[in-house]
């Protein structure tokens, strides 16, 4: 399901990053990085809602807006309840939607602030995604401090948190569409291989997508999916060419895959993940060239497993979804 827009404006955006993040390939691009899992915080928790607090802060002083100019702020992060998101929006002091779609959540918070923001009375929305290493990893794995072994197959949590402004005001980037995702189901119980888990919902939102808005792979200067990593990524396109005859060329890659230096970081394995992962990789490289004009059409695609422990612990295979926006420099 694909919806148009008319007026629905990317003004603004800051990123605050991890310490493996700061290692990484956009290391000079965060507005901030930390140097370790605590952040000055007692827990790996309120480390996170620090990091969505920073990204608010730098956010404001780089639009210079002020937060009795924001509407409606609209949070998500991958904890039970959207708790540090919750949390940190208790401060704020603004009205607010928790929202969860796993790591498709930052597409998904395009998805409904466009549509809130075709109210005449909604001019600002402010929108925050974060993920921390440590804290979903002792929630959907096991806690890292138990040294439990992982297969290379597995994605890294990126540690981080984005911050973006989406407005009716006319910008310099300008979201175009929106396609909502459709649930997918491949039977997949492993839960450390979420590229394989996600690749085919990925395919199926970009052959929705491509098939709504008539266009093909080669209209868009990029196509950047969220967070399959190495192995996802391959899988896409070969489930893109198997399912949909559709092959991606050059002009696509995964922010999951580009992250991280893997040839340095080898904790990383097949690269990033979580809802951070693509609006790091977005927000900074890929905005800046739009900005730059050195790229005018720009297709995401934020890929999300809908995993929970409980479900798991039954046996139950992994749900996928992801949500796309396409966005043009105007």
């Amino acid at each position: 399901m694909t919806i148009n827009f008319d007026d629905i404006y990317l003004k603004e955006a800051s990123t605050v990053a991890g310490k493996e993040e700061a290692r990484g390939n956009y290391k000079n691009l965060y507005d901030k990085t930390y140097l370790d899992y605590y952040m000055g915080e007692k827990t790996f928790e309120q480390a996170e809602m620090l990091m969505i607090k920073d990204s608010v802060k730098i956010l404001k002083r780089k639009s210079g807006i002020s937060l009795n100019k924001v509407d409606l702020i609209i949070g998500s992060d991958l904890l039970n309840q959207n708790t540090v998101s919750s949390y940190s929006a208790v401060g704020f002091k603004r009205p607010y939607i928790g929202v969860y779609n796993a790591c498709a959540s930052f597409c998904e918070e395009f998805i409904i602030a466009g549509n809130l923001l075709i109210n005449k009375d909604i001019k600002n929305v402010l929108c925050t995604i974060s993920s921390h290493n440590l804290t979903a990893e002792r929630q959907y794995r096991n806690p890292v401090e138990y040294g439990a072994p992982k297969p290379n197959r597995s994605t890294f949590t990126v540690t981080g948190a984005a911050a973006f402004l989406l407005t009716n005001q006319k910008s310099k980037i300008k979201v175009d569409s929106v396609s909502i995702g459709t649930p997918l189901d491949l039977n997949i119980t492993d839960v450390y291989d979420m590229g394989a888990v996600m690749a085919g919902a990925a395919a199926k939102t970009i052959y929705e997508h491509l098939n709504d808005t008539n266009t093909n792979p080669d209209d868009y200067d990029l196509i950047l999916t969220g967070d399959l990593g190495v192995y996802g990524k391959k899988i896409l396109k070969e489930y893109m060419k198997d399912e949909y005859d559709i092959e991606l060329s050059d002009n696509y890659e995964d922010a999951g895959s580009i992250i991280y230096n893997r040839q340095k970081q080898k904790k990383v394995m097949a690269g990033g993940s979580g809802p951070a992962c693509l609006p790091l990789v977005f927000l900074t490289d890929v905005m800046d060239k739009m900005l730059n004009k050195q790229l005018k059409r720009v297709l995401i695609i934020a890929t999300g497993a809908l995993m929970s422990p409980t479900m798991n612990n039954q046996k139950l295979s992994i749900p996928s979804i992801a949500h796309a926006v396409e966005l043009r420099r105007v």
